[in-house]
């Protein structure tokens, strides 16, 4: 089956993890896709990997120059964008008394000022050419409730949230339709990263704190970034014409919505 062939997508942060194994889907569902990535070198071993129909792009969510470039350079070679994953995000914990401005600025620069203005670059580009589009922003369990340790990064993705909601009710009359995925513990390098801030925090032994997150999930485990594909692909065909605005809980009975 390959419902998106002929379509384009650009996936923001797709050098690894969730955002590769998106780009690896829509590419066997037939799309050409962009990996963009502040991290370039790896973004180009991974289109390596994926073959013929994948593109390395330069691109840093918190400089808008470098998003203007790498939309224009999208379009150059793929002639238009049809589908935009955001999916660039970074992960933040401490106590509230200890949440520092230098890095509460940074979280939301990328996470939600990253989001924000790519998918206005974006949308700008759908509208000129018409034909409308597919916008997917990458959520959270974490935007549905706030957490003791995570202020900060439980904020950005309740304001994904709100953005997807504003933009959704925005942009479909351009025939843009946007929306987004909540996933729940999602199993990466990454968290090894975030299993050393709750370490440090909560004083637990390294490992505890990403056992027992897998645990608490209904379905028996932490999820995989293959899980979301499905969503994924779903959101960007034209059998979700009639979804506006909607966020999917992705998470393995986590939350109920």
């Amino acid at each position: 089956m390959t419902r998106l062939a002929g379509k384009s997508a650009l996936i923001t942060g797709a050098a690894r993890g969730i955002g590769r194994a998106f780009a690896e889907a829509y590419i066997r569902e037939g799309a050409s896709v962009a990996l963009a990535d502040i991290d370039i070198a790896r973004a180009r071993r991974s289109a390596e990997d994926l073959g013929e129909h994948a593109l390395a792009v330069d691109m840093d969510v918190t400089d808008q120059e470098s998003i203007d470039r790498a939309v224009a350079e999208v379009i150059d070679a793929f002639g238009q964008i049809d589908i935009l994953i955001n999916n660039a995000a970074i992960f933040s914990a401490a106590p509230i008394v200890e949440i520092e401005r230098r890095n509460y600025q940074r979280v939301f620069d990328i996470n939600v000022a990253g989001t924000l203005f790519t998918m206005q670059a974006v949308a700008r580009h759908m509208i000129e050419r018409g034909g409308g589009g597919k916008i997917i922003n990458m959520a959270s369990q974490a935007g549905r409730r706030g957490e003791p340790l995570v202020a900060v990064y439980c904020a950005t993705k309740a304001a994904i949230i709100s953005l997807t909601q504003s933009a959704g009710l925005d942009l479909i009359r351009h025939g843009i339709n946007v929306n987004a995925i909540a996933p729940g513990v999602v199993d990466g390098e990454h968290w090894d990263g975030v299993d050393a801030l709750f370490a440090k925090y909560e004083g637990k032994a390294p490992g505890q704190k990403k056992k027992e997150v897998g645990e608490a999930v209904p379905y028996g485990r932490m999820g995989r970034a293959d899980d979301l594909t499905g969503m994924a692909v779903f959101l960007a065909t034209d059998e979700a014409d009639y979804i506006v605005a909607q966020c999917y809980n992705v998470d393995g009975g986590q939350w109920m919505s």
